[in-house]
């Protein structure tokens, strides 16, 4: 099993989450690094896995999707300053529990686990997506699974009907017709989730259901008979929103087995580290647990 890590999420979530008097030396905020760094410490505790990878988001504003559409994600503030200095501490404290780590300047975290997963997979290596964010469903295959952390959730394949009303195959058409708020993904104006889901039901797909416009008035959900107009109108921005969804799993990074597998901490490194930001002993015992438990599970 490799373990593929959306980084950005746990991040984003502990500078929120975490209070900003968190200080260093310098006055610099360490909240966001602290927050990280005891999530990805209790993972490695709970799951003690061989093969990681830890993807970071560097691409902010200059993804190739907003080569393809310039407001992909412009609905979002800037990351100020203080937390892109965290992002930078996060990395090095990944690395230095022996953990592989990637960012990529023109590809955001969803391709490089993408990529991750897709080719562990030729391998035949099953893949758990350590994230919420829904896009990434689209990834999965049997035997893969999402596992949201913090929630306690495990999303199963043959668990995403249930939970999104499609099928993970189904998902980039979902969100080229629903679009996606979070993303500013346009998708086809006047169609919701329910509609999105109702219409994939019966088409299967993005390009069947353009290929049988006529057939939509027929379909029983609210407003079916005005809907055929709708898509047709906004056909340029459903396969828009389809290609900007679409999570690209051919990136260039090497995502050996060599590369993945876990290596021992460099405690020497992460006291350094948490010297620097200031941090107490919590955080040092659990790193020196982890060392322990990863020498014990190899011997």
């Amino acid at each position: 099993m490799v373990y593929a890590i959306d980084a950005s999420v746990y991040i984003f979530r502990a500078w929120f989450s975490m209070p900003d008097t968190m200080v260093d030396d310098n006055n610099d905020p360490v909240n966001a690094m602290y927050g990280f760094t005891r999530f990805i410490g209790d993972f490695l505790e709970s799951a003690n896995p061989d093969l990681v990878a830890v993807a970071f988001d560097q691409s902010l504003g200059s993804c190739f999707r907003n080569d393809i559409y310039p407001e992909y994600k412009a609905n979002r503030d800037p990351a100020p300053v203080e937390l892109k200095r965290q992002f930078l501490r996060c990395q090095q404290v990944v690395s230095a529990l022996g953990l592989a780590d990637f960012s990529e300047a023109r590809f955001e975290a969803d391709d490089l686990i993408g990529t991750v997963i897709t080719r562990m997979r030729a391998d035949g290596v099953a893949g758990t997506i350590v994230s919420c964010d829904k896009d990434m469903v689209q990834l999965l295959r049997d035997g893969d699974v999402m596992w949201d952390y913090a929630g306690n959730r495990r999303v199963g394949y043959h668990d995403v009907p249930g939970q999104y009303g499609v099928r993970p195959e189904q998902m980039i058409d979902y969100l080229a017709l629903a679009g996606d708020a979070v993303d500013n993904i346009p998708g086809v104006r006047g169609v919701g989730p329910k509609t999105a889901s109702a219409l994939l039901a019966h088409f299967n797909s993005l390009d069947a259901l353009y290929a049988d416009l006529g057939s939509v008035a027929q379909l029983s959900f609210r407003g079916a008979k005005t809907m055929a107009g709708k898509l047709e109108e906004h056909r340029d921005k459903a396969f828009l929103s389809r290609e900007l969804s679409t999570i690209h799993c051919d990136v260039p990074v090497n995502t050996s087995v060599a590369v993945l597998k876990r290596r021992a901490p460099d405690l020497g490194t992460l006291h350094h580290l948490y010297d620097q930001a200031g941090f107490g002993t919590a955080l040092r015992r659990q790193a020196e647990r982890i060392a322990d438990k990863f020498d014990a599970s190899r011997l």
